[in-house]
């Protein structure tokens, strides 16, 4: 059973029992500084919900309640501070939903709050999502005055067909023409494309990927389509392509951003030198991250504990807990807990081991406050299937357990 953190009227977590630092075979060793920070930003509201989309997002039946939404987000901010206090922010991610949706003053008002009560880090990455149907001049232009410097478009696929099977609202002109303009407006631009699409073949895979090549974003990410549990493709499965194409798909993918100067860093991420999405990496190398607004999630990190947090799902039970902090009301936050000790090396490898060149082993300690020694046996039964590779002081995942990472990190499970 998970410990619940109390939370005062503050926001702030009340001291918890930490006097047996032994839970199963990990013993707690603390935390000597804290990881880097991150902050991320959600808005939940979309045009239309995709059939595969399994995140925190709501269509936007009526009008969207943006200058409320944007004071609740900055009461949210306000009550998290005390528990990040003076901590300097290295990314802001704003994600969705469809974060486009919002206007540029919005986007302007929220990082203005942000940098008056968090230190923001000089030249700080911030990065804002976008959507194909939902971009103009004027919003990339009035986002990159606002202070964004980085813009993921959710392209999924030039092909019109498969973005029709996929319930994209954009086709594949707007696709086309809002990557060209993101690359216009800013030096850093994330495209996201997908494969294993229904009906897909390997031929119209490897267009898409060379489309997005040719466009020449400085970071492509490229997922497979997964049938999420409560979405409607996964209650009625469109015809997708077998293992076997799928596989060939990824494998031929991986080989042509290759050859074109793109470094595979993560098994969904691909860059130019020295062009890695800041933010991502962090939440890789099992950095901090404050996350507020309806539904987001946190990871916080301190001497003696390393905490999660969520908040309330609903836009409309967000903004009202957010509005509203009281004695019998916790803010915007809805729930908060304390990570088990005996379950923080799975937590970390979950995360970094989707590195593909993986971490150094005193990474580990330094964001665990755990000693090496509670995951070395499980390393070395790794190592044993040939899942990883241990070089010195490093652990690299092998191609084999790139393909095969759920069951790499199921040997870290508590």
């Amino acid at each position: 059973m998970i410990p619940i953190i109390p939370i005062n009227d503050f926001g702030l977590a009340k001291p918890i029992n930490t006097n047996s630092p032994v839970l199963g075979d990990a013993t707690l060793s603390g935390l000597k500084n804290p990881p880097p920070l991150s902050l991320y930003i959600h808005i939940p509201w979309c045009v239309k919900k995709c059939p595969y989309c399994d995140f925190n997002s709501h269509e936007s039946r009526q009008e969207i309640p943006e200058k409320r939404y944007v004071a609740a987000l900055i009461k949210d901010l306000e009550q998290s501070v005390p528990r990040v206090y003076g901590r300097k922010i290295k990314s802001v991610f704003f994600g969705g939903g469809t974060p486009s949706l919002f206007s540029a003053d919005s986007i302007d008002e929220i990082l203005s709050a942000v940098r008056m009560l968090t230190p923001l880090e000089y030249g700080a990455e911030v990065t804002l999502e976008a959507n194909p149907g939902a971009v103009d001049t004027n919003h990339f232009a009035g986002y990159k005055q606002a202070g964004v410097n980085r813009i993921s478009l959710g392209i999924q696929s030039f092909n019109a067909d498969y973005l029709k099977a996929l319930g994209r609202i954009h086709d594949d002109k707007q696709a086309l023409a809002a990557a060209e303009l993101a690359l216009k407006t800013f030096e850093r631009v994330n495209l996201d494309v997908m494969y294993g699409l229904p009906n897909q073949t390997l031929e119209h895979a490897l267009q898409d990927a060379q489309m997005a090549v040719s466009l020449d974003p400085d970071h492509l990410s490229f997922y497979h389509l997964t049938l999420e549990p409560n979405t409607p493709f996964y209650r009625t499965p469109p015809s997708l392509p077998s293992d076997d194409i799928s596989a060939d798909m990824q494998e031929q993918i991986e080989a042509l951003l290759q050859e074109n100067g793109y470094e595979h860093y993560e098994t969904s991420a691909f860059c130019k030198p020295k062009s890695q999405a800041r933010h991502n990496l962090n939440y890789w190398q099992f950095g901090d991250y404050l996350g507020i607004g309806a539904g987001a999630h946190s990871k916080l990190s301190y001497h003696d504990k390393i905490t999660r947090e969520t908040r309330h799902k609903h836009p409309k039970v967000f903004m009202e807990n957010a509005e509203n902090v009281r004695e019998q009301n916790n803010g915007a936050v809805d729930n908060a807990w304390v990570i088990e000790p005996a379950d923080l090396g799975f937590e970390f490898m979950m995360n970094a081991l989707r590195l593909t060149d993986g971490f150094d082993i005193k990474l580990f300690a330094e964001r665990t406050g755990m000693l090496w020694q509670t995951v070395a046996m499980r390393v070395a039964e790794a190592s044993k299937k040939g899942l990883i590779v241990q070089d010195l002081n490093r652990i690299t995942p092998t191609m084999l357990g790139q393909r095969y990472l759920n069951d790499l990190l199921a040997l870290f499970l508590n």
